[in-house]
């Protein structure tokens, strides 16, 4: 080179310098951050990716702390109820042996009704007092409200689960398509004549065996059956000079039998089952018992009985769910459908054991307290068997849903948010983290290339004193 006031080669050395300088600076910068993205100049693409996957991640773990949350609420739940149980258990050993009236004395069926009223006492407290973090679980607080719901058609409406929209309520249409039937036999042969007739009436309660004479009339043999009709579940009316007997329950296992054991008594049939309700909700078919109603899909689980009035053809009710229940995010996105709900029945006496009495009424658990149309003095306690079976299945039923909720809905839930995170970390891991075998790779080449590009520049910058010579 025979130029000395442009050292191009110098100039070359130096930028060629600088280049592995920097590969060296940003491998030492990944290597002690442990990231390969630092900043966005990195990989602008691969932050993106990076940091929605960290945004992911993050609603991920909150997810998985709030299943965590949701089992503790439940299972908090879930041991009042266990020993709201225990509780219903021994009230209905309390009625058992309260109803051996032969071998009890009154004092025996009074100190009795007092460990009644005692039980009651404590399921209202644990109905009260049962909470998490002050939140009251079984007084009814979860529960779902609704409106527009008309008693005389629906009755017994829980909703155990219903996916209700921010600001807005869920609107559940009830349509019968066919209704409900009771077993049915008539006979038409008018009074008894001759000779006296045995006949055999028998239903879903049991059997029992009736004798008529000779002259008795269709009233005189309805009125008989109508007297058995607790021990049998069948009930008799005249329709005009016919003799009509029907069962008690609706339903396809529901039924009715007639026959003669002597003599000569012709019903239209020996026996006869009823038909269950087919009823819509929303247009989908639900599953029916008798009239006994319940439908469960996505966003609705809901269970009602359709009253008298309501059971016939082509009749249709609405109602919504404006709210309530307990709703859960389980999801990295709080969204609707990433939402679960669960609706927490109050447990007090006054709300288990709803029971239709014969005038039409509804008796409750409190019913059994001392003064009540079910305490143990009143004598009769078959009302009261059956109010305490009712509250028995409420409790066990509820106790039921929350497990399921608890291992199903909750358990599958957090396993699937476990599996991923697991795979959002390593997509994270794979776009955003160093691979040190690697980077101590580039950074070795770095080094040897900046310190090789360090010793040419140091000849570069000496090659003009060649210039020198000439000037000898």
């Amino acid at each position: 080179m025979s130029r000395i006031n442009t050292n191009v080669s110098s100039l070359i050395s130096q930028r060629i310098l600088n280049r592995n300088n920097t590969s060296l600076n940003n491998s030492l910068e990944r290597l002690s951050t442990g990231l390969r993205i630092n900043r966005g100049a990195d990989s602008p693409a691969g932050l993106i990716a990076s940091e929605n996957l960290r945004a992911e991640k993050a609603g991920i773990s909150q997810a998985i702390d709030n299943a965590e949350r949701a089992t503790n609420i439940i299972g908090t739940a879930e041991g009042g109820l266990s020993e709201v149980s225990n509780l219903l258990v021994e009230l209905q050993t309390l009625v058992s042996q309260s109803a051996n009236t032969g071998g009890l004395s009154s004092e025996e069926v009074s100190a009795n009704q007092l460990q009644v009223d005692s039980i009651l006492n404590t399921i209202n407290r644990i109905s009260q007092s049962n909470s998490f973090q002050g939140t009251k679980l079984l007084n009814g607080n979860y529960d779902y409200t609704t409106s527009g719901v008309a008693t005389s058609a629906i009755t017994g409406l829980q909703v155990n689960s219903a996916r209700i929209a921010d600001g807005s309520s869920l609107s559940v249409v009830v349509q019968v398509v066919a209704s409900g039937q009771t077993g049915t036999l008539s006979y038409t042969g008018g009074a008894i004549s001759g000779q006296t007739v045995t006949i055999e009436v028998s239903g879903n309660n049991g059997t029992e065996q009736l004798s008529f004479a000779s002259g008795t009339t269709v009233s005189s043999i309805a009125t008989a059956i109508n007297g058995v009709t607790t021990a049998t579940g069948v009930s008799a009316t005249i329709s005009g000079a016919d003799l009509v007997v029907n069962s008690t329950g609706y339903g396809a296992k529901q039924f009715v039998g007639l026959r003669a054991i002597t003599g000569t008594f012709n019903p239209s049939a020996t026996k006869d089952y009823g038909l269950d309700a087919d009823v819509t909700v929303n247009g989908a078919s639900a599953e029916s018992t008798g009239l006994s109603v319940s439908y469960r899909s996505s966003n609705l689980d809901v269970e009602f009985d359709l009253s008298k009035d309501m059971n016939y053809n082509s009749a249709s009710k609405t109602f919504s769910v404006t709210g309530g229940g307990a709703s859960f995010s389980l999801g990295s996105k709080v969204t609707e459908s990433e939402k679960a709900s669960i609706g927490i029945q109050s447990v007090s006496t006054g709300s288990l054991g709803n029971v239709e009495n014969k005038d039409g009424t509804l008796e409750y658990l409190s019913s059994l307290a001392s003064g009540g149309a079910n305490a143990l003095s009143t004598g009769t306690l078959s009302q009261a068997q059956k109010v305490v079976d009712k509250a028995i299945k409420q409790v066990s039923s509820l106790r039921g849903r929350l497990g399921a909720f608890q291992k199903f809905t909750i358990g599958s839930t957090v396993n699937s948010l476990g599996v991923a995170f697991e795979n959002a970390s390593a997509a994270e891991s794979a776009i955003r983290d160093t691979d040190f075998a690697k980077e101590t790779s580039e950074m070795t080449r770095a080094q040897i290339l900046s310190q090789a590009a360090s010793t040419v520049l140091a000849q570069a910058n000496a090659s003009p004193q060649a210039a020198l010579m000439l000037l000898r």
